[in-house]
């Protein structure tokens, strides 16, 4: 973690999940190819060199559909978390695969002829100014352009360049980029295709991700308006500490629109800002581990009670002033400066084994 911290680096874990990750891609891409070849007796689906072409593509379009997924069922259930750490891992393989799927369509379909396959890629269908028949290629051209960009940056190295603000802008681009993977798969594949699963499974996914974004966003701007009670003096009032589990915390909103992350821990509530200063990651969807606040995303700890990082590391983040009165818990809207340290909110004895 902290300043010496390598996002895409492997250790064990990493690693076994990795090998996972490609085991799952080398069964998809066999029982694709196997499926597709049964399937298509004739016709130019049925050519192997075109059809693992259309498996690499898909391939990546399921993995990128995992990529997206992979936040709202974090949030929803707390399994997911170990996806959520290890997402940048299968966003880089997702890259590889589109990579491999670029390629050898490029090769394939525009390097045979007089002009170079770029430009081919671009002027050989020129039907711009129709849907049906416009150039579905040049749309997963633009998707791919956004991945290799992704790719490229993925690396703390670039974080710590960019900064945080930009370089999350630059990876919120993923968004775009799968859009226009939906309108190249359905102005191109699913343009000849005459079963009906290719549609479905397409429609399925892009609903499923876009369900569950639309799902989670609304499930917390209910829960923000619904914490947003406002005490005589200005405090916010928040939970009961027993609705918040052991080592764990609940994210609450604060008026001017920042958000809070505020955690029981030995008997104690603390209360710190929700984002991380490595990539702005949600601390309050992380836990205590060896007493520090942990990052779900990439493991960075800071302490509960003054926001520091554990040495060797200096990494500091705002803390707030909380309490417990009357059961309740309440939060001071004003963060502290980075790194002051707070007094924790006791939890009353009787009601600490709730």
């Amino acid at each position: 973690m902290a300043h010496e911290y390598k996002a895409i680096q492997w250790n064990g874990n990493k690693i076994v999940y990795d090998l996972y990750v490609l085991a799952a891609i080398v069964a998809f891409i066999t029982v694709f190819m196997v499926v597709g070849l049964a399937t298509y007796e004739s016709g130019h689906t049925a050519d192997p060199v075109v059809l693992f072409i259309r498996a690499l593509g898909t391939c990546a379009f399921a993995l990128l559909t995992v990529v997206l997924a992979i936040g709202p069922l974090a949030r929803l259930n707390k399994r997911f978390l170990t996806m959520l750490y290890n997402r940048r891992h299968l966003g880089v393989i997702t890259f590889i695969i589109s990579a491999a799927h670029f390629g050898l369509a490029l090769l394939w379909y525009h390097g045979g002829g007089p002009l170079n396959p770029f430009i081919s890629l671009f002027v050989s269908n020129s039907q711009y100014d129709s849907i049906p028949g416009f150039p579905f290629e040049v749309l997963g051209f633009a998707a791919f352009l956004i991945l290799l960009l992704m790719a490229s940056t993925s690396h703390d190295f670039w974080l710590n360049n960019l900064s945080a603000p930009v370089w999350k802008a630059i990876h919120m681009l993923v968004y775009p980029a799968y859009a226009l993977l939906v309108m190249h798969i359905v102005l191109g594949a699913l343009m000849t295709e005459k079963s009906m699963v290719y549609p479905l499974m397409t429609a399925a996914a892009f609903l499923g991700v876009s369900g569950l974004h639309i799902f989670t966003g609304m499930r917390e701007w209910g829960a923000d308006n619904g914490m947003k009670r406002l005490k005589a003096k200005g405090w916010v009032e928040v939970c009961a500490p027993e609705d918040i589990a052991e080592n764990r915390a609940v994210i609450a909103p604060m008026p001017k629109g920042d958000r809070v992350a505020v955690f029981r821990y030995d008997n104690k509530i603390s209360a710190v800002t929700n984002a991380c200063r490595h990539q702005n990651g949600p601390l309050g969807e992380g836990r205590v581990v060896d007493g520090c606040i942990t990052c779900p995303w990439h493991g960075w700890q800071y302490r509960p009670d003054d926001g520091v990082s554990p040495p060797p590391f200096t990494e500091k983040i705002s803390t707030y002033n909380v309490k417990i009165e009357g059961g309740v818990i309440f939060v001071d809207p004003k963060p502290n400066k980075p790194g002051v340290k707070t007094t924790p909110a006791l939890i009353d004895s009787n009601r600490a084994s709730a």
